[in-house]
């Protein structure tokens, strides 16, 4: 394989001709490597997988060029792009048979959970949690509900979108109006958001 400099992976990568064509066979090549030493040991990274994630990472650092700074190699930067682009697929490919509805049924049990007994804070973070929970349950819509317990419980954005049947931008403006929502409702027991992220170490 070719040593090539940043300069040289940038034009010849933005190219035309066969130049071009042996520079994308090059980075794939880097980017297969690349990934099975990032995803070794991972049940799901099998070796169709890999490939997958090769394709969608020579995509990804296409269409990202102009977005090289030139502050590391190139082949190092192309990497973490297509090793960003399979965690996200693998982050995806866990939630992806998970149902909102059940998410929400189960709320109460998996929303995150006050800390141990001989925690000083504790009655503090009970108490503000149980406010939440009926806010939760009775201050939201049922899609702001279904949207933020499925935030809160760290399902990626674009799943949720995509159950949903929202775009981005959409799911944005669901999830915000909900935590503002949230954020009243809290005030409107006495909690402020200052005291929240005391009592948490948000």
């Amino acid at each position: 394989m070719t040593e090539r400099t940043n300069e040289v992976w940038l034009q010849s990568l933005g190219g035309s001709g066969a130049a071009d064509e042996t520079a994308v066979a090059e980075l794939r090549e880097v980017l297969r490597r690349g990934l099975r030493r990032a995803l070794a040991g991972r049940a799901a990274a099998d070796d169709g997988f890999i490939e997958d994630m090769t394709q969608e990472g020579v995509l990804k650092v296409l269409d990202g060029l102009v977005t090289f700074r030139g502050d590391s190699r190139f082949t190092s930067w192309a990497i973490t792009v297509a090793v960003r682009v399979a965690f996200t697929e693998l982050r995806r490919a866990r939630w992806r048979d998970v149902s909102l509805d059940r998410l929400v049924e189960d709320a109460p049990a998996r929303l995150p959970t006050a800390t141990p007994a001989d925690d000083p804070s504790q009655d503090a973070r009970q108490t503000i949690l149980a406010v939440m929970h009926g806010v939760i349950e009775t201050g939201l819509t049922d899609r702001q509900r279904q949207a933020l317990v499925a935030e809160l419980r760290g399902m990626p954005q674009a799943e949720i979108a995509a159950q949903m049947g929202l775009t981005r931008n959409a799911l944005y403006k669901l999830t915000h109006d909900a935590r503002q929502s949230l954020k009243r409702g809290l005030e409107a027991a006495g909690i402020s958001g200052d005291e929240v992220r005391v009592t948490f170490d948000l």
